[in-house]
């Protein structure tokens, strides 16, 4: 999977807005250009096609992938992780051993004290994992998920550590997850795009940088789905095009677009083309996609979702419609969890605006069949320090912890009802399994079929992948 060439530098919003086109406006000719040439539109396959489906490695153990991205790092000592030595111990000043060369966001203090969790925690399950009382449907799955308690980030800044868990490095202009995906699977629908993206609550810091193609050409990018108004920007037709000089224009376009490709097999052109056919297949889709009024009473409820309102529970519900259509990745940023201060006032509704619809997903896809090849992912870019941070009007908040913090998965070829992971008893570093954010990488593209060393892409001389030069199965977490 190795394209010879790289991307344009144009996109396809500069190039169409140059020539003053909507994308189904494109889109429209195109399938009638080819249609009229071949008596059929393009058939998924081919070679100006990026998106058709491509076969995996090996056999996988999931299809789709979900992924719930909490934006900010939730609290995760006061939701998933019970630290009985932490609230037997709440207020001592740290021990100076275990910070020792720890840098910190935002703490300044010399020695913080330990902060215990508020919140009481109870068995759940058959496999006995706990929960705090803040997540009280997440309690009811959990045989369901497996929790990896000891992931480490390398970025305390949530810019860079966002863009570390969706892209695997740093930096801007990778491909997001999403996007590798994508590229290396094609996707299973023809009518809507194969990485859909959703927000509710606060965005992510790094914006389209964490659902990006990065250097990948242009059809893998995450495109966002909007819950109001046009569902997809840009599908309708801009006032003034006349149906004559569409067709004088697209016309036009066509011609040198297919001479373009002809000439130099540039995969931009293919995604250009392809943009344009999905478009205007989209403009008939997307609008069905937002329609809720199919669901039951009794899934609406289950999600907690008021279809006249936005929310993290509506997203979710799409999530799903969105995979039985055959979308290959979606994903949701729910925001914000970032409490440096108010804690306790501000945790318990950010837990209440994602707890039910998080289960609910799992539990709807397990009823329809779907979870055994639908991977769920939930978790933010890094989790909260052990150790309270007091501003400067004594509202107690915590730190960003990058050294062992907890996501949970489910479905797609994951080992239900497990833990995987062991922190010390602080909370602060892993003591067992410990985790990087390439090993998930890797493991996610494992359960989809994919050797995370053989999907590369060729960019300035070298091949790049998702994990970098890292990553190494997370066993312990495969069914």
């Amino acid at each position: 999977m190795n394209p010879i060439f790289s991307p344009w530098q144009q996109t396809r919003r500069q190039f169409l807005s140059a020539c003053g086109l909507s994308l189904g406006a494109v889109a429209l000719a195109s399938l009638m250009k080819s249609e009229a040439r071949a008596g059929v539109a393009l058939a998924p396959g081919t070679h100006l096609d990026p998106l058709s489906p491509k076969p995996p490695h090996f056999s996988p153990r999931a299809k789709n992938v979900i992924f719930l991205f909490m934006v900010g790092g939730p609290s995760h000592l006061d939701m998933f992780e019970y630290k009985p030595a932490l609230n037997r111990r709440q207020g001592e000043p740290v021990p100076e051993s275990l910070i020792k060369g720890v840098k910190f966001a935002q703490i300044t203090e010399k020695q913080p004290k330990l902060l215990g969790s508020k919140w009481p925690f109870a068995q759940h399950g058959q496999c006995g994992a706990y929960v705090s009382e803040l997540m009280p449907h997440t309690a009811s799955i959990v045989d369901d998920i497996a929790f990896l308690k000891t992931l480490r980030a390398d970025d305390t800044n949530h810019f860079f550590a966002e863009l570390q868990m969706n892209t695997g490095w740093r930096q801007a202009g990778r491909p997001s997850m999403g996007a590798w995906v994508t590229y290396g699977l094609g996707s299973q629908s023809r009518e809507l795009p194969g990485f859909v993206v959703m927000q509710s609550g606060g965005s992510p810091r790094s914006k389209s940088g964490d659902y990006g193609p990065g250097f990948l050409p242009a059809a893998y990018q995450g495109v966002p789905l909007r819950s109001t108004g046009e569902p997809i920007l840009d599908l309708t037709n801009p006032p003034g095009i006349g149906p004559a000089d569409q067709r004088r224009t697209i016309d036009a376009i066509s011609g040198l677009n297919e001479l373009r490709f002809a000439d130099t097999g540039d995969p931009e052109i293919s995604a250009r083309v392809a943009a344009y056919e999905l478009a205007f297949r989209m403009q008939a889709s997307s609008p069905d996609v937002l329609d809720l009024t199919g669901e039951s009473k009794e899934t609406l409820d289950m999600y907690g979702v008021d279809p006249a309102q936005t929310s993290f529970g509506r997203n979710c519900l799409q999530a799903r419609r969105l995979v039985e259509r055959g979308v290959r990745f979606v994903q949701l940023f729910h925001g914000d969890w970032d409490h440096h201060s108010h804690l306790e006032a501000n945790l318990p509704g950010m837990c209440h605006s994602v707890d039910r619809a998080s289960a609910a997903l799992v539990k709807d896809l397990k009823r329809r069949g779907m979870l055994d090849e639908t991977l769920v992912i939930w978790g933010g870019e890094f989790g909260r320090t052990p150790m309270a941070q007091i501003d400067k009007t004594a509202s107690v908040g915590r730190d960003h912890h990058i050294d062992a913090f907890p996501m949970w998965l489910a479905g797609g070829g994951v080992r239900p009802g497990c833990s995987v992971g062991v922190t010390d008893e602080l909370g602060f570093r892993a003591v067992e399994d410990p985790c990087h954010i390439h090993d998930l990488h890797a493991t996610v593209l494992h359960l989809l079929g994919l050797n995370h060393e053989q999907l590369t892409y060729r960019f300035q001389g070298r091949d790049f992948r998702l994990t970098d030069v890292q990553g190494n199965l997370i066993t312990k977490l495969l069914a």
